[in-house]
């Protein structure tokens, strides 16, 4: 009798250890499941929150469909992303660009919303009479987006040495005023500058951009005579913005007009 009760407590603790195991068990799968399942959930919603669409635009604004340059023409292209409405858009997106022949500089190679890369395309000599294209790529975490740019390369010889000079008077009759009026600016007459002709096929009006660490200069000038050689500039902060927001007005170079500030007007 008393083994037979012995054996009967013995059994009921192996049953009660196993159901204890079982209940161990289900606990950890119930907790793997509450953690597993919500993260796994959540890396499809990162996934999905990280896509963007690319933007690209040249500067200056060209005339017409076509765009045209010459060779050894600094190209300027900006681009920019935008990201899908559910993304967090805390990730940068690594910009690349390519073209067979050009020199290609891209600054900066990362951008977030809301910044601006600028690729610099400098055409060759080689190229005149061609149409070349640029693709340019953005990429994030595997996606990849592109786009592509064309332009003809068209034989404007000695257009760099006659406007070039020409521009840089233009651009200093602006200088010195705007660091007395505008010191917010941060343009003086020691500003450095790099040049380069744009919209090459457009005549009357001339057309030279300037760069400086800061600073996009578009300098526009009508070849008249009083009162109508007027001079134009517009100015665009690099880097966080893809349209100029300053513009101002010499009325007439060669009667000495003081500069004025002007709208900046839709088409720029």
């Amino acid at each position: 009798m008393i083994l037979l009760l012995g054996e009967l407590i013995m059994e009921k603790t192996a049953n009660s250890l196993a159901i204890t195991r079982i209940q161990a068990v289900i606990i950890v799968v119930i907790i793997v499941c509450t953690i597993a399942f919500p993260a796994y959930f959540l890396s499809l919603t990162n996934t999905v929150t990280e896509t963007f669409s690319l933007n690209v635009t040249n500067r200056p604004v060209t005339f017409g469909d076509a765009l045209y340059t010459t060779p050894n023409q600094k190209c300027l292209f900006l681009v920019t992303i935008e990201e899908s409405q559910t993304s967090q858009g805390s990730k940068a997106v690594t910009i690349s660009a390519a073209s067979t022949d050009c020199q290609i500089t891209v600054f900066p190679q990362t951008i977030t919303s809301g910044k601006v890369a600028e690729v610099m395309v400098v055409p060759i000599e080689a190229d005149v009479g061609k149409n070349v294209t640029v693709t340019i790529q953005g990429e994030r975490d595997g996606l990849k987006q592109t786009k592509t740019v064309t332009f003809e390369v068209i034989d404007e010889e000695g257009r760099e040495e006659t406007l070039g000079p020409e521009a840089v008077n233009m651009r200093n009759n602006f200088t010195q005023w705007l660091s007395t009026n505008h010191p917010e600016l941060g343009i003086t007459s020691e500003t450095a500058w790099i040049g380069t002709v744009v919209n090459p096929r457009v005549l009357v009006v001339m057309h030279y951009m300037f760069l400086s660490e800061e600073w996009e200069m578009y300098v526009t000038w009508h070849v008249m005579i009083p009162p109508y050689d007027w001079a134009r500039i517009y100015l665009r902060h690099r880097y966080n913005q893809t349209a100029p927001t300053y513009a101002f007005e010499i009325s007439s170079i060669q009667e000495h007009a003081q500069p004025q500030a002007i709208e900046v007007p839709d088409w720029i």
